[in-house]
């Protein structure tokens, strides 16, 4: 269940971005060689709905380690499928940076491709368009959600989400054949946990400029988090 999404192109500031996005059609004079990656992306973050009928959403600062690690990992689990989207952007990212060396070693180790990634910077319309907003910290919950109110339901810890998935009765999700009904199920059995289920550890450290075993511990959580949820919405109802 994975869906690509525009990249290519190099960093750009990022109020010069923005306003570059706001000229409408066209590639603004001076970012003829940038490619999409760099004004585009502002304007068109996710791919056109068409199939995709269930975005997903990964929030950090820097969308170059937490975020697209996540991000990586889950279009890695879910495949090729046009139902969902997955897409990743930082607080105060820098638009168009690669993943940082040592957490895209770590993605690499659990599995996940790097390829083609570039960050981009968080907005309302990406908080407002996504289905599942999946953050690193608490502090990025808060940002998102004041970002958009109404997506305050829909918006969790990524630790939180795999804590709450945990407790989650997997008949009530996996009954269900259709990706983005499944998804749907799988975020509101998760918020009527909510308050019911403890969550001892909400937040997923930064590990940038940190040691190397400080990223693998940074991918290790992660890809825990992700564990149950991935697998509830990639099993087979007739297993």
């Amino acid at each position: 269940m994975k869906a690509s999404l525009r990249t290519g192109g190099t960093a750009q500031d990022p109020a010069a971005t923005e306003s570059a996005a706001a000229l409408g059609e066209g590639v603004p004079a001076g970012h003829e060689g940038c490619g999409q990656r760099c004004w585009r992306d502002v304007r068109e973050a996710w791919e056109p709905r068409d199939g995709a009928r269930f975005r997903i959403l990964f929030v950090c600062t820097g969308n170059i380690c937490r975020s697209p690690l996540a991000e990586r990992l889950t279009r890695s689990a879910l495949g090729d499928c046009p139902a969902i989207q997955v897409a990743s952007a930082g607080t105060r990212a820098w638009p168009g940076l690669e993943m940082d060396r040592r957490a895209m070693r770590a993605l690499v180790r659990l599995g996940g491709d790097p390829e083609d990634f570039g960050s981009r910077r968080l907005t309302s319309a990406l908080v407002a368009d996504a289905d599942l907003v999946l953050t690193a910290t608490r502090g990025h919950r808060a940002e998102s959600v004041a970002m958009h109110l109404a997506a305050a339901p829909r918006t969790f810890t990524i630790a939180e989400f795999g804590v709450l998935t945990e407790a989650v009765r997997p008949s009530k999700v996996i009954r269900h054949r259709d990706p983005a009904r499944r998804a749907r199920a799988l975020v509101d059995e998760a918020r009527a946990l909510r308050g019911v289920v403890p969550v001892d550890e909400s937040d997923i450290i930064d590990p940038y400029g940190g040691s190397w075993l400080r990223y693998r511990a940074m991918g290790r959580s992660i890809a825990r988090s992700l564990a149950t949820p991935l697998r509830l919405l990639t099993h087979s109802p007739d297993a």
